[in-house]
């Protein structure tokens, strides 16, 4: 499978990585609901086995949780796949979530997170979010004093603005930044994405399928029934009148993806790598079988007629 280097790294990523946001399970603010420990395993499995190389996790998913399963299901693999995850949230005994970039947090967050994942050291390592932003010269030292100490190969941020890139790359080289980007959020493409290039700042993009909403398989009574701890309830794309223009454009890239064979979410992902910033594409997995109906995207690309013509649908249903 093809690789690319990510950023200043030596890290050979394949276009598309495992995000392990779902696995977390519930119980937490920000979660996608309830999830199967026991489908958790053998769907991270089934995407190595496809031969992708890096997994995207957090602290902050399930609380810990995710990086648990993590540290299962690479327990015994050869070759190990890179292990990426991210400190700033942090949480209290009451299951809390609050915001933290002081020196003496990051650093036991990595520790604690090193734990959790039982390796010994983490591939990259990601501020999760620029809060407090007061905060973030102090945390992005301390990030930097962690990869000397080889606790961590390389450095990263999340959801950080250009400004506040400029902010950290005075002290230190950003190794990549992960910006929310798809088809129906496009707002990276403004500043972020050029300056990443400029910089040669890898770009590894979350939710390419915009929360599941591109796949083909969400429909207005999902959206409907989701439980109330399901984040994505408050998500603009999942509210009238953006529901139905996102639906109309997800039947649009239904139809591109039957000349191929692929899926619409397999469509929106391509699409997402083919920006040249992009280096790769986050994709969560909650089970084998989904992992089967995404897993071709690793190797398709979309033409440029057919760029065009997603180009022209966005405008028509941006028009209506």
């Amino acid at each position: 499978m093809e690789t690319r280097l990510l950023g200043n790294s030596d890290l050979a990523i394949t276009p598309m990585g495992i995000g392990a946001w779902a696995i977390g399970g519930g119980g937490w603010n920000g979660s996608m609901g309830p999830q199967n420990d026991g489908d958790s395993i053998p769907a991270i499995h089934a995407a190595l086995d496809h031969g992708l190389n890096w997994i995207d996790t957090a602290a902050l998913y399930g609380l810990g949780h995710s990086e648990e399963m993590v540290a299962k299901a690479i327990q015994g693999r050869s070759p190990k796949p890179y292990v990426f995850t991210k400190c700033e949230r942090v949480w209290d005994k009451h299951r809390n979530i609050g915001a933290c970039l002081k020196a003496e947090s990051v650093r036991r967050e990595c520790e604690d997170s090193l734990r959790r994942l039982k390796i010994d050291a983490i591939d990259l390592y990601q501020i999760h979010w620029p809060e407090p932003d007061r905060d973030i010269e102090e945390g992005w030292t301390e990030l930097a004093r962690l990869k000397e100490e080889g606790k961590v190969r390389w450095i990263a941020v999340s959801n950080f603005s250009v400004e506040q890139m400029r902010r950290a790359q005075a002290i230190a080289p950003i190794t990549s930044l992960q910006p929310p980007y798809a088809i129906v959020r496009r707002e990276v493409e403004q500043e972020i994405l050029p300056f990443c290039l400029s910089e040669n700042i890898g770009v590894i993009v979350y939710s390419p399928m915009y929360a599941g909403l591109l796949t083909g398989a969400m429909t207005r009574e999902r959206v409907t029934n989701f439980l109330p701890e399901d984040w994505r309830r408050n998500l603009p794309g999942f509210q009238e009148p953006a529901l139905s223009r996102n639906l109309r454009v997800v039947e649009h890239l239904r139809e591109i993806g039957k000349r191929h064979g692929r899926s619409p979410g397999e469509v929106a992902i391509a699409w997402t790598l083919n920006h040249p910033a992009v280096t790769g594409a986050i994709v969560g997995f909650r089970s084998a079988q989904q992992v089967a109906g995404i897993i071709g995207v690793a190797d398709f690309r979309l033409n440029r007629t057919e760029l065009s013509q997603i180009e022209d649908v966005l405008k028509q249903a941006n028009a209506n």
